[in-house]
C-alpha cells in the first residue's frame, strides 16, 4: 500500500514537471509564427518600396528628358526671334530707302514729261521707218514661203526614205538581239557543261587535271602523268578512267563538238618508224585520246577531231623542268554547236 502511494506521488510529480516545457514551447511557436508574419509584411513592404524606387527613377529620367528637351527648344526659340529682330531691322532700312526714291521719282517727274514728249516724237518717225521696212520684209517673206514648200516636199521624201532606212535598222536590231540571245544562250550551255565536266572528273581534280572556260569553250585539260609515260602514246588505266567519264558526259550533251590537241614540251622526241618527232607524238597522243573516247561510248565520231600541236603552244614559255611538265598535256576543247549563229550571220 505504501509503495502504491509512492508511485502515484511520483507519477503526479513527473507530470507537472513536464508540463511547463510544453507551454514554454507553445509560446516559442507563436511568437515565431507571429515573427513570421511580421518577416513577411516586412518584405511586402520592402518590394513595394522598391517598385516605387523604380517608377520614381523612370519619371526623375522622363522628367531629365523633359527639362533637356525645354531647354533645346528654348534655344532654338531664341535663335529664330533673334533672326525676326534682324529681318525686322533690314526691312525697316529698305523701307526707308524706299520713301527717299520715290521722293525724288517726284521732283524729277516734270523733267521726265519733257523726256518722254520728245521720245514719242522720235518714236514716231522711227515708226514710220520701221512700217516701211515691214514691207520689204513682206515680200522677202513670201519668197521665203515659196521656198519653205519647196523645201517641205523635199523633207516629204527624206522623210520616206529615212522610214525605209528605220524598217532596216529595226530589222538589223531584232537581228542583233536574236544574236545577243543565242549568245546568251550559248554562255549559258557553256557554264552547265563545265559544271558537268567538273561534276564526272572530280575524282581526277588533283591528279593532274583541270577543266576551266576560255573564249566561250571548255577546256579539259591532263597533264602527261595522268595519260601517258614519257614518250609514250599508251594510255595509262587512270587516263581511260578519266576519259570514260568525259565520255559518259559527251554522250547526253550531243550538241557539243570535241576537239582532242596534243601539246609536247621543248625537248625534242628521237623515235623512230612511223613516230618521228614532237609533231608525230602529239598527234599520237590526241588520236589515242579520240580512240578511247569512241571506243567506250556512243560518241559520234563525226564530232571529234584530233589535233597535234607539237611544242609550239606552251603554257609556260619558261626554260625550267616546271613549265617543260605543264607543256606536257592534252587539251580536250569542248565548242558548243552555233548552227543558229551561223544562219543568223549567213542571212546577213
Amino acid at each position: 500500500m505504501k509503495n502504491k502511494f509512492f508511485l502515484f506521488a511520483f507519477i503526479a510529480i513527473f507530470a507537472a514537471v513536464a508540463c511547463v516545457p510544453v507551454r514554454k514551447y507553445d509560446d516559442l511557436k507563436t511568437k515565431k509564427s507571429k515573427c513570421d508574419d511580421e518577416l513577411s509584411q516586412i518584405k511586402s513592404e520592402n518590394q513595394r518600396m522598391v517598385t516605387e524606387n523604380t517608377e520614381m527613377k523612370a519619371a526623375m529620367e522622363k522628367l531629365v528628358k523633359q527639362v533637356k528637351k525645354l531647354e533645346e527648344d528654348t534655344f532654338i526659340t531664341g535663335t529664330f526671334n533673334r533672326r525676326i529682330n534682324d529681318n525686322y531691322n533690314q526691312l525697316n532700312k529698305t523701307y526707308e530707302l524706299l520713301m527717299k526714291k520715290y521722293e525724288q521719282l517726284l521732283a524729277g517727274n516734270a523733267t521726265e514729261t519733257e523726256k518722254l514728249t520728245s521720245k514719242i516724237q522720235e518714236s514716231e518717225f522711227t515708226l514710220q521707218k520701221k512700217e516701211d521696212e515691214l514691207k520689204r520684209l513682206q515680200k522677202e517673206l513670201e519668197t521665203k514661203e515659196y521656198n519653205l514648200k519647196k523645201l517641205e516636199a523635199d523633207l516629204k521624201k527624206l522623210e520616206t526614205d529615212l522610214n525605209g532606212s528605220q524598217a532596216e535598222l529595226l530589222e538589223k536590231q531584232r537581228k542583233v538581239n536574236e544574236l545577243q540571245t543565242i549568245l546568251a544562250k550559248k554562255d549559258s550551255t557553256v557554264k552547265a557543261l563545265k559544271d558537268k565536266v567538273s561534276d564526272a572528273l572530280l575524282g581526277f581534280k588533283d591528279k593532274g587535271l583541270s577543266v576551266d572556260i576560255r573564249n566561250g569553250k571548255v577546256y579539259v585539260s591532263m597533264d602527261e602523268s595522268l595519260l601517258f609515260a614519257t614518250g609514250s602514246w599508251q594510255i595509262g588505266t587512270k587516263g581511260v578512267e578519266a576519259l570514260k567519264e568525259l565520255a559518259k558526259v559527251l554522250e547526253t550533251n550531243p550538241d557539243i563538238n570535241v576537239l582532242v590537241e596534243g601539246h609536247t614540251d621543248n625537248v625534242a622526241f628521237k623515235g623512230a618508224n612511223q613516230v618521228k618527232d614532237n609533231w608525230d607524238l602529239s598527234v599520237m597522243r590526241a588520236t589515242a585520246v579520240v580512240k578511247i573516247i569512241t571506243q567506250n561510248s556512243k560518241v559520234d565520231p563525226k564530232r571529234l577531231m584530233a589535233s597535234g600541236r607539237s611544242e609550239f603552244l606552251p603554257i609556260d614559255p619558261d626554260n625550267t623542268k616546271e613549265a617543260q611538265a605543264k607543256n606536257r598535256r592534252t587539251e580536250i576543247i569542248l565548242t558548243p554547236k552555233l548552227d543558229e549563229l551561223l544562219k543568223i550571220i549567213e542571212s546577213n
